[in-house]
This record gives structure tokens, sequence and C-alpha cells, in this order.
């Protein structure tokens, strides 16, 4: 029997998930929300570019009680306290939730009694929330933290995640401030709307699954400066203005760096990458060449978790706890 989904988002990534949804045989999508008016009422397959699928896009999930949906795959924003109400009602429907919200990858350290209130919510309801994507959700913490497995003995772990934004999305463009002058990037830094969301909680994700212990956790972000003029899709970067961001989560014990995730997003970034090193025995070191696409992964990380949470316990689940998430 096919699994019934909701789609709960419809920006970017959220089409992208829809679009994913639709082409798996094993998933019904049965309802789609959006608060924006112009998908309000029009039917998704519309939304989508394509040829209508008699799916409406409704303004509230409230409004698909009688759809029967299994799973809802939400993919609204980012901060968890601003979704969190919008997983409250989804939770009254008895439906699972893969939610692409950065900060519910790991809430546990970082946002401790929402997580709990959600984690309680949860199991009262017989549901499952896992938040995942590529990263924070695999790149940086799950898959690192899967590939300790045949190691007796782990001193240290280092991941690099090297990003060609041009290749990206443009809200992504945005997000890592490319075009912006120097003192303008600066300044948003400092307002919280220039970064990338999830590198704390895949930071306490590693931690606390290697039984970890940190005496200090460090987060820096600087700006990667442009050295020739870009031009994408969404931004035209001049030399001197910021072509990204550089953003470095560590945790240290002792004075010792244990664990070191780097992330370097930037348009026209040469050789992306996803590399991940462990220090222990056996030492591992492994590069994914050309790296991880971030929209085409996350979609499909968000569609492959769904037969994942159809099997997990109730509760606040992450990737380091659920059950192996992997295509089918």
């Amino acid at each position: 029997m096919a699994t019934r989904v909701i789609c709960y988002g419809l920006g970017p990534i959220g089409q992208g998930i829809a679009r994913l949804a639709l082409s798996r045989p094993s998933i019904t999508v049965v309802g789609a929300v959006d608060l924006d008016p112009a998908k309000v009422g029009r039917d998704l397959g519309e939304v989508l570019g394509g040829p209508p699928l008699g799916v409406l896009v409704s303004e509230r999930i409230s409004a698909l009680a009688t759809a029967n949906a299994d799973v809802v795959l939400h993919a609204t924003g980012s901060a968890l306290a601003r979704v969190s109400g919008q997983l409250t009602e989804i939770m009254a429907l008895g439906a699972d939730i893969v939610s692409t919200c950065e900060e519910l990858s790991y809430p546990w350290t970082t946002q401790p009694q929402l997580a709990a209130e959600l984690d309680t919510a949860a199991r009262r309801a017989g549901v499952t929330i896992l938040g995942t994507g590529v990263n924070p959700g695999y790149a940086m913490d799950a898959l690192p933290l899967m590939l300790t497995a045949p190691c007796a003995s782990v001193e240290a772990v280092r991941v690099l995640r090297i990003v060609d934004a041009a290749r990206r999305r443009g809200p992504l463009q945005k997000k890592v401030g490319a075009g912006l002058s120097p003192a303008a990037f600066a300044a948003q830094v400092a307002a919280g709307t220039v970064r990338h969301v999830g590198l704390p909680e895949s930071l306490h994700m590693l931690a606390t699954s290697l039984g970890w212990q940190l005496d200090r956790t460090d987060d820096q972000i600087e700006a990667i400066i442009a050295e020739r003029e870009i031009v994408t899709e969404f931004a035209h970067v001049l030399p001197g203005q910021v072509a990204g961001v550089r953003q470095i989560a560590s945790g240290l014990r002792a004075g010792k760096e244990l664990l070191r995730l780097e992330l370097r997003m930037y348009v026209g970034a040469p050789n992306p990458q996803d590399t991940i090193e462990i220090d222990g025995n056996p030492p591992i070191k492994l590069t994914i060449e050309g790296g991880l696409h971030g929209d085409i992964a996350t979609a499909a990380m968000v569609i492959n978790a769904v037969a994942s949470v159809a099997h997990a316990v109730p509760g606040l689940a992450s990737m380091a706890d659920a059950p192996l998430v992997h295509y089918w």
C-alpha cells in the first residue's frame, strides 16, 4: 500500500520534495499546504509547472484532517521556534513528520525545553518527528557518525564541506551574502540573517552520539571575498564584494579540538567536495568529489526518510537514532 503524504511548504525546496514524491509509485500525495495567497486554491500540479493532479493547495493543515495522511513532508522554515506551532498542528492529525527545519535536526542541546515539549507531544500523539536534509541531517553529522562504525577508537572528527553556491537556488545565495559589501555582510552576521543554520546542531549530534562531553564550543563566521567578477542567475558579484561564507563549528575538551565542522559556501567555489576525516583506529578519510548538491539531496533525504519514520518509535527522533535512512 502506498504511503499517503501531505506536502507542507511549496517554496523551492518544498516543490522539489513534492516533485520527487510524485515520482515515487510507493507514495501518494493527498494534500498540499502553503501560506502564499498566490498558491492557495490552485492545483498542486499547476504550482509545480505540470498538469493538474486533482490536489488543491490549502492554506492550513487543519483543512486536510480527513485526508488520512501517514506522513507530512514539512519545509517551511529554518528556525524551530517559528515552526513549532505548525508541527503541533500536524501532530493533531496523527501523522508522522519529516521536516527540513535545520534547528529541528538535533535541538536537545541548543533548545532543550522546546525539544522536550515536542518529544512529549509526539509520544502522546503516537507519531514520530524527524528533522533531516543534506546539511544538517547527513553530510556533516549522520554520515560522519556512520563512518565511525568500524573504529575501535575515535580521537577526533573533522568535516569539510565546500559548496559552489552559484549552482544553488536564489534564496541560498542571498543567505550566504553573495554580492554584499564586507560591511553589510558583518552587519547581517550580527543580525543573524547571514549564516548557515544547523551547524551547532550537527556538532552536538556528533558529540552526544560519540559520548563526548565538550568543555567549549565555538562558532566562527567570516566572509569569503570575491577575487574576480562572478555572475549567476541570481547574483552579480564584483571583486572585493562578498562571494559567500566560511563557517566553522568546533568542539573542544581539555583544550583539544575533538570536532571541527567547516563549511565554505560561496559562488564560484572551485573543487566542491564533502570530506570527512576520522582520527581513530583505523583512521578513515572519505571525500565525495564534487560534493552533494544540496537541493537535490535534501529532497531525496526527506523522501527516503518516509520509510524510516514509519518504523521509528513515537517521539522526537534524529538521524542519529532513527532507523537507517536509505533509498527505497
